[in-house]
């Protein structure tokens, strides 16, 4: 590793806990109404969808919304086994295993 590169990790490390440190800080020191708290709640499940449904959607820079993008049907398919069973393992293990099926059915 050479010094240009020990000093952007450096870097990064020093901005990152900047921006984040002074906000956790205050927070931990105030009282937050109840509203804001029951709020924060859905925050993870707004960003994994942020994250989540592009990757389902998109292909190559265009909307594939269509039976041949097997990210799409192995995406609903591990929705569907996670809202019926509860079960983590499950859940990935059957998505997985729908997302290499339907890529070799067809040839994606």
């Amino acid at each position: 590793m050479t010094g240009s590169e020990l000093l952007m990790i450096v870097g990064m490390t020093v901005v990152t806990f900047g921006v984040r440190y002074p906000v956790l800080a205050l927070v931990g020191r105030l009282q937050l109404p109840q509203p804001v708290i029951r709020a924060l709640r859905y925050v993870p499940v707004a960003v994994l969808t942020a994250i989540i449904v592009p990757e389902l959607l998109i292909r190559d820079g265009s909307w594939q919304v269509n039976p041949s993008n097997a990210y799409l049907v192995a995406g609903i398919v591990s929705a569907l086994i996670s809202w019926r069973t509860k079960n983590l393992l499950l859940t990935i293990v059957v998505g997985m295993g729908v997302f290499l099926l339907w890529r070799a059915i067809t040839g994606a």
